[in-house]
């Protein structure tokens, strides 16, 4: 079974309808969400991909519908450590924090147009020039390991500093927020409040995390349509689970390793796949490697779920753990 062309039309349109319901809700009420409200709207954005999961297997067949849930776990878990840079980035330049969902839509509407063009690229290259899972699976295995090393995510954005540090250089920016407002007018003069500051420094990490999450999905499957809507679903619901997290984040400490072993997994998967359609003259006389497995959607969609919760839960132990401990001695000291 193919997925019907009626299917993929309606449902991008459905998604860009939500999406720009999204936009325009945050843009006439800013606000900060309550812990009640961001809940809500995570579990309806997690509802709303399992619906279009079965949808999926009513009109196309199970094979779309397990390669659609697989991709999608993997886009949230790896979209989950956006969140990490995205607090660093509040925090460093001060976000207000009722203006800090407008930012995080942005974002996220950067973050898309970037994986599409990510997405046509990469399927264009795929079809020809099979080779490419070689680079894929190597680059994936080697973010992995960088992924594992401590403190990533703050080089990521001394990374972004630099290219701050250049747009401040070049234009005028005033010192303070005005609103939500990209323009102001200071002493007269008209200048970029800081707001353009955060949406280039958000770009830039949505460009950095696009180039790691989008050769991954593509060893779970190759259809351009389900890439992309798996990328819609991931960050979706992004807005919401930055709030609802809070200062959750901060106990989450092993998340990263969940995430590198994610990665470091699916760059071994991409490899084997390579040497299973091997076209390369000089590994096997360019003849396919039989006994390369391919390994199957559903191992790809256990790897998945048992690193991320097994990651969390280690670290919610761990912090409790430390909290105990801290509780005790200071019972001592008093």
């Amino acid at each position: 079974m193919n997925i019907p062309v009626w299917f993929e039309i309606g449902s991008l349109v459905v998604l860009v309808l939500i999406l720009i319901g999204d936009l325009l809700l945050i843009r006439l009420r800013p606000h900060i969400p309550s812990t009640k409200e961001s809940t809500l709207w995570v579990v309806f954005y997690v509802a709303l991909a399992l619906v279009f999961a079965g949808l999926l297997y009513f009109f196309a067949g199970g094979q779309f519908a397990g390669e659609f849930l697989t991709g999608w776990a993997l886009e949230y878990s790896l979209s989950i450590d956006n969140l990490f840079v995205f607090v660093l980035i509040m925090a460093q330049f001060s976000v207000p924090r009722r203006l800090q969902q407008q930012v995080l839509m942005v974002g996220i509407i950067i973050a898309l147009v970037l994986r599409g063009l990510f997405i046509l690229l990469g399927v264009a290259i795929i079809e020809n020039f099979s080779p490419v899972f070689y680079i894929f699976g190597a680059f994936l295995i080697w973010t992995a390991i960088r992924q594992a090393m401590p403190d990533s995510h703050d080089e990521e954005v001394q990374r972004e500093n630099f290219i701050v540090r250049l747009l401040r250089r070049r234009i005028e920016i005033s010192d303070d927020y005005d609103d939500n407002k990209l323009r102001t007018v200071v002493d007269g003069k008209k200048a970029w409040t800081p707001m353009l500051i955060v949406f280039v420094a958000i770009g830039v990490t949505d460009l950095m995390f696009a180039i790691d999450s989008i050769p991954a999905i593509f060893s779970i499957t190759h259809n351009s349509f389900l890439v992309f809507t798996a990328n819609i679903f991931a960050l979706m619901g992004l807005r919401q689970l930055y709030f609802l997290l809070g200062d959750l984040l901060d106990r989450l400490r092993y998340l990263h390793y969940g995430i590198a072993v994610i990665l470091g997994f699916i760059g071994v998967k991409l490899v084997l796949h390579a040497m299973h359609v091997n076209e390369l003259p000089f590994i096997n006389g360019g003849q396919h490697i039989e006994w390369a497995p391919d390994i199957p959607i559903w191992l790809s969609l256990t790897v998945i779920l048992v690193s991320m919760v097994g990651a969390t839960v280690a670290s919610l132990i761990a912090s409790s753990r430390e909290k105990r401990i801290e509780k005790k001695a200071a019972a001592v000291t008093d």
